[in-house]
């Protein structure tokens, strides 16, 4: 199979996925729509997920961006406004359970102007945490776009309350339709697949403390496509190290070539109210 052949397969998964979506004009620096998609997934068992990733309402949470050589660049801050819990009986079945955590995101840069925002939704089910989709997007991608119409198909990334090392994860990400009021203009996605639990759990240490991590790693790929023959792909490997009861501690970006481009990492973590 070719690579536009497998990257339009990928991507029309992601729709099938995704199904509903928002639409909206906006400069891509505004605060994005929250994908609607995440409420439609299904799972047939109830696990508890009574508190993913340690959210408490009120947390203030910090990730810096550093470039290849470990210098700063800028700041992701994050707080948790919201978490409700919905317990949905089904007939002749166990009940299924659902934890929403609403927060809301900025990233800033050295001299602490806001450069994006983003209202974002995770939640558990089936004893596994789901980050927002609309997370993943390339903002670098979408510097061209300013001020166009975009519709937004997120799906988010599952990661699992209790990890087992060879485990397979599904694909996530988000696919951002660009148009103007007359045509469809291109598709901006950001797609992570191939998500592998490498090892783990071991102590991976970051500004905001020590943690024991899990390690997963993905294929992560960002393209523009203005038509069926232009597409212009930017592909590598990410790994993220995660703590089930924290998050995402620490994610490396790597280009095609094996060399690190990017690292975030968890600076600092409240507790909350």
């Amino acid at each position: 199979m070719s690579k536009h052949s497998s990257g339009a397969a990928l991507a029309a998964g992601l729709l099938l996925l995704a199904g509903a979506c928002r639409a909206q004009t906006t400069p891509v620096s505004l605060p994005l729509p929250r994908p609607a998609a995440v409420s439609e997934l299904r799972f047939e068992k109830v696990a508890p997920c009574a508190q993913p990733f340690g959210f408490t309402e009120g947390q203030s949470i910090e990730y810096q961006l550093l470039d290849s050589k470990g210098r700063a660049t800028s700041t992701w801050r994050y707080r948790v406004l919201k978490i409700s819990t919905e317990v949905l009986p089904r007939k002749n079945e166990s009940p299924v359970m659902t934890t929403q955590i609403q927060l809301k995101s900025g990233q800033y840069d050295l001299k602490n102007r806001v450069l994006q925002q983003q209202d974002l939704t995770h939640f558990c089910r089936n004893d596994t945490t789901f980050t927002d989709g609309m997370a993943a997007i390339s903002y670098d991608d979408m510097k061209s776009f300013r001020n166009r119409r975009l519709v937004y198909t997120a799906v988010p990334l599952a990661w699992p309350n209790q990890p087992k090392a060879g485990s397979q994860l599904a694909p996530g990400g988000v696919v951002a339709q660009v148009s103007s009021s007359m045509v469809d203009i291109a598709k901006v996605r950001t797609l992570v697949s191939q998500r592998t639990i490498l090892a783990g759990p071991s102590p991976v240490t970051v500004p905001a403390g020590t943690f024991n991590c899990y390690a997963v790693e993905g294929q992560r790929e960002a393209s523009t496509t203005t038509r069926p023959d232009l597409i212009l792909r930017n592909s590598g490997r990410e790994v993220n190290y995660y703590d089930p009861a924290v998050g995402i501690v620490k994610t490396e970006y790597y280009d095609k070539k094996g060399k690190l481009m990017q690292t975030r990492v968890l600076s600092k973590r409240s507790l909350g109210s």
